[in-house]
């Protein structure tokens, strides 16, 4: 649903009462189609502040214009004013139809006896009109309406054909879930639209609609459905006996899941259903993810597989996720591994310094076994060479 709003010129208007009023006013004209929201909006300066009104003729065929109030035409008029400085309004019509097809007019005074029927006010309603044209909505023929299947690994066409434009075509786009898809963009003036998916499954699927630029903008919806796209972050989770498992899934594609169900895979193949808030097991769903939540944990009953299916309307898929489930005391083994590898590491060291050390202080015996030198060897050398020094 469109919604228009815009501002146009400014009109101020002067007496010699100094009363002052102006506004500004909305376009001059609207086109708008079929259900459609439209808003126009209105502001207004002046001293003291102006009261501002709308005021409406409905039909082309209508000559009498009559005050529109807050909740009028079956709830679908929304007036919204505020009173400071200035004087803002706006008024929004939902839900056009054709008999909304008409002249609108914002007045603007702010003259004491404005509303005084017997008196004639000094300064007259000053006013801006827009006229609001609603139609149709043009005939765009999508090709296929809707596609449901399951995984197609070939080549899929959408196609949209506007059969009747509003105005001339001065471009295209397509969009998925509400974005336009890159590249898809053109100035081109056909009236048939095309685009090519590699294939019908979770990641390919969502909404596409073909729109066309002409005035009003016109657009149809093609829904391409699939079966959910599960995936896990996690193929295999690890928890400790007693501490609580977490196991998640998350889903993708269009329609959204309406449905997650956790099983857990038997020694003969079975699934077993989980129901969520028995015993142990705790089930969180929200949207397109679960989680399935297991206190406490024990080696021997809740190691092994687990499926988590998701159900949309096309159909279900599901993703096998296997819990393994350590001893308490399993953390502590790496821990006391490496502190017996540096016990044994110290001790190899320890022994080996310790036989090393006699071979080390015989050889230094031997070494000092040799004759050292004396000292009247030395004070025989120093005395030769005084005597020569004397000559």
């Amino acid at each position: 649903m469109g919604t228009a709003a815009a501002l146009g010129v400014l009109m101020l208007l002067q007496s010699a009462a100094a009363y002052t009023a102006g506004f500004i006013k909305s376009p001059l004209s609207e086109v708008k189609l079929m259900e459609d929201n439209v808003e126009l909006n209105c502001e207004v300066i002046g001293k003291p502040t102006p009261e501002i009104q709308w005021w409406g003729i409905e039909g082309n065929d209508s000559e009498v214009m009559s005050q529109l109030y807050d909740g009028a035409r079956q709830q679908r008029v929304k007036i919204n004013s505020s009173y400071n400085i200035d004087a803002k309004s706006s008024i929004k019509i939902t839900n056009l139809s054709i008999e909304d097809t008409g002249t609108y007019e914002c007045r603007a005074s702010n003259d004491p006896d404005r509303n005084d029927l017997q008196k004639r006010p000094k300064i007259k309603w000053i006013r801006s009109q827009a006229t609001l044209i609603v139609i149709e909505h043009p005939i765009i023929v999508t090709n296929p309406p809707i596609l449901e299947s399951g995984d197609i690994l070939t080549e899929t066409t959408l196609r949209c054909n506007l059969t009747n434009p509003p105005s001339s075509i001065e471009g295209h786009v397509w969009q998925k879930d509400g974005l336009d898809i890159p590249d898809t963009s053109d100035k081109a003036t056909s009236t048939i639209m095309e685009y090519k998916l590699s294939a019908v499954d979770a990641k390919h699927s969502g909404a596409y609609s073909c729109h066309y630029f002409t005035t009003p903008a016109v657009n149809n919806t093609i829904h391409v459905k699939a079966l959910p796209g599960v995936s896990s972050d996690k193929k295999s989770e690890y928890g400790n006996e007693g501490d609580v498992g977490v196991l998640t899934c998350k889903s993708s594609g269009y329609p959204l899941v309406e449905n997650w169900m956790w099983s857990r895979l038997s020694a003969g193949g079975v699934q077993e259903l989980i129901a969520n808030g028995t015993n142990k097991f705790q089930i969180k769903s929200s949207g397109n993810k679960t989680e399935l939540r297991i206190h406490p944990l024990t080696i021997d009953a809740d190691q092994g597989n687990y499926i988590c299916n998701a159900t949309n309307e096309i159909g279900t898929r599901g993703e096998t996720l296997h819990l393994r489930v350590r001893g308490r005391f399993a953390a502590l083994w790496p821990f006391l591994g490496i502190v017996a590898e540096v016990i044994v590491l110290v001790a190899i060291i320890f022994i080996y310094e310790k036989r090393r050390k006699p071979d080390e202080i015989s050889d230094d015996d031997e070494q000092g076994s040799a004759p050292l030198k004396s000292n009247a060897s030395m004070n025989h050398k120093d005395k030769n060479v005084r005597q020569r020094n004397s000559n």
